[in-house]
């Protein structure tokens, strides 16, 4: 069913799903929505399963003119949403009709909005997901960003019953200082113990080097006890490498698979989704916790998911 026309696609909007999985020994990352609470909580206000492909909008200027009547829910970043010029909630149900114009002019907070459509986004999976990579051109809309005039379809949606919201207890807040929780390693015992202690005690800058792939930070450089290089290993959501200039880099969910710089720490995947939502010139501290709290961490996450399921209900 086609369901949008877009008008304006903004500097990057992309689908994703909440990534592809079993693929990474080929050289294929995960890919899939970085800022993965924001995009399930979306997708549970249109009554779709939480990995039903939506929309990830960058910064500003997407525009869709709706094609078919449905019920959207807009969600993450502020990005000032409105429905024929009118604004609209967000973290909330919204029916939209044939005819009208759904924009996201601006940027007021944060930096990756998500627009779940009831019934989800219709495109062919690869691999088993219908995420888009755009370094290998697969999956999404022909493995690419949105331009002007693409279609976008739907599948059949379940009946809505009535509008629901999350609540507020539930809403993330973005700020421009954050604070990311890392387990340290695996590499950690190729810096020396200042290096540690700055890693730990700085605060870094992202840079305008940071995008779907990785973080690049600016700030006080790291001291490694010999050399960055390592012999290539494996690099999971979130590791923190520290190439040889000494300058962490925090690797997200289009990353390569493989890398042979040493890797000080790993930011918890909790955290992952406070990053996302982050843009140039926002600061970054990093602390330190343990294995045990950052499962901890990972359950109190998922209970918060399921109690915003249950406040949407």
């Amino acid at each position: 069913m086609e369901t949008f026309e877009v008008i304006q696609p903004g500097p990057l909007t992309t689908i994703q799903d909440l990534g592809r999985y079993g693929y990474q020994q080929y050289g294929i990352p995960p890919s899939g929505a970085l800022d993965d609470y924001a995009f399930r909580a979306g997708n549970l206000l249109v009554s779709n399963e939480e990995s039903a492909a939506s929309l990830e909008i960058t910064l500003f200027g997407c525009q869709l003119r709706v094609l078919q009547d449905t019920a959207v829910a807009v969600t993450g970043a502020d990005l000032t949403a409105t429905l024929n010029g009118s604004p609209i909630p967000r973290w909330e149900t919204v029916p939209v009709h044939r005819r009208e114009m759904l924009s996201f002019p601006r940027l007021k907070s944060g930096c990756r909005a998500y627009l779940a459509i009831a019934g989800g986004i219709n495109v062919p999976r690869v691999m088993g997901s219908r995420a888009t990579y755009t370094k290998a051109r697969i999956g999404g809309l022909e493995g690419r960003a949105l331009r002007k005039g693409d279609i976008l379809r739907t599948a059949a949606a379940r009946p809505l019953t009535r509008r629901a919201r999350i609540s507020a207890a539930h809403l993330p807040a973005y700020g421009s200082r954050i604070e990311l929780r890392v387990i340290l390693g695996p590499q950690d015992d190729c810096f020396t113990e200042g290096g540690i202690h700055t890693f730990l005690q700085s605060d870094y800058t992202v840079s305008i080097q940071a995008d779907r792939m990785g973080y690049r930070l600016e700030g006080t450089p790291i001291p490694h006890r010999r050399k960055a290089d390592i012999i290539s290993d494996g690099l999971p959501l979130g590791a923190v490498q520290v190439p040889g200039d000494g300058l962490p880099i925090v690797l997200l969910a289009d990353r390569q698979t493989t890398g042979g710089y040493t890797k000080i720490a790993t930011v918890i995947s909790v955290d992952i989704p406070e990053l996302a939502q982050t843009k140039p010139g926002d600061q970054v501290r990093f602390r330190r916790i343990s294995e045990n709290e950052a499962v901890t961490a990972l359950q109190e996450y998922e209970r918060k998911i399921q109690t915003a399921k249950n406040s949407s209900a």
